[in-house]
């Protein structure tokens, strides 16, 4: 008997290269800051909340078993990415080479930030995808009833808008809470963390809103190409599950 073959989804590996790229690039640009205003920010701020966009576009088409391989993927690929540029960055240049100052700017990632910044990733995606799986489920019997009333689509896109938005405030606001404290505490005043944080959680959350409508036709077009929907009954959220998809 012919052994059947696993099919692997194309779209889904595009969406973990995708994903990978945006951390690492997210870590290069966050070494050079910006202002708005009153608003101090980091340039990591225009590609760093796509990768929670694809981590609901994930969790909602392949489950939550998907998303917890793909994060893990993702913070393999960015640590190999820091400690290759430390590396390179602790291995003294040529004599004839002058750009000590500004690679170390760049790949001189400081251990406490680099720390930091894991923690708060692992966390803030976990906690992204779990508000995501829990809210798809809890919503599927609304759904269901719309759906008996022809309003699918209406149901689909507003359902998924709510549950999108809410699990980055939360993942978000969870990576705020690590990273700020753990990376910047003592270096700026402590009544200046709430202000820090809130902006950042604000502004990145208005990001996933206002490219809502493009994220929900991504989702339509994913599950008609890959037939999948998948809705997480009886999976265990263990986040070491790494194999478990």
């Amino acid at each position: 008997m012919e052994q059947e073959k696993k099919r692997v989804s194309v779209l889904f590996m595009l969406f973990g290269t995708l994903f990978c790229v945006c951390l690492i690039t997210a870590n290069v640009l966050e070494t050079k800051q910006l202002s708005f205003g009153p608003i101090n920010l980091t340039a990591g701020i225009i590609v760093f909340p796509v990768s929670y966009i694809i981590n609901d576009v994930v969790c909602e088409v392949w489950g939550y078993g998907r998303t917890r391989m793909l994060i893990w993927m993702g913070f393999a690929m960015n640590f190999f990415f820091v400690i290759m540029g430390a590396i390179a960055d602790w291995i003294p240049g040529a004599p004839y080479w002058h750009g000590d100052e500004g690679f170390h700017t760049i790949f001189g990632l400081a251990p406490r930030i680099a720390a930091a910044s894991f923690i708060a990733f692992i966390a803030g995606s976990f906690i992204n995808a779990y508000v995501m799986s829990k809210m798809k489920l809890s919503s599927r019997q609304n759904r269901e009833a719309q759906t008996d009333a022809g309003q699918s689509g209406i149901a689909f896109a507003r359902s998924f808008s709510a549950r999108a938005v809410l699990s980055t405030v939360f993942g978000e606001l969870t990576d705020s809470i690590i990273f700020f404290p753990l990376a910047l505490g003592g270096v700026i005043p402590w009544e200046e963390m709430p202000s820090l944080m809130i902006s950042q959680v604000t502004l990145k959350t208005l990001y996933e809103i206002v490219v809502l409508p493009i994220t929900i036709r991504v989702v339509e077009f994913t599950k008609k190409h890959d037939h999948e929907d998948v809705f997480d009954h009886d999976i265990n959220y263990n986040i070491f599950n790494i194999l478990k998809i």
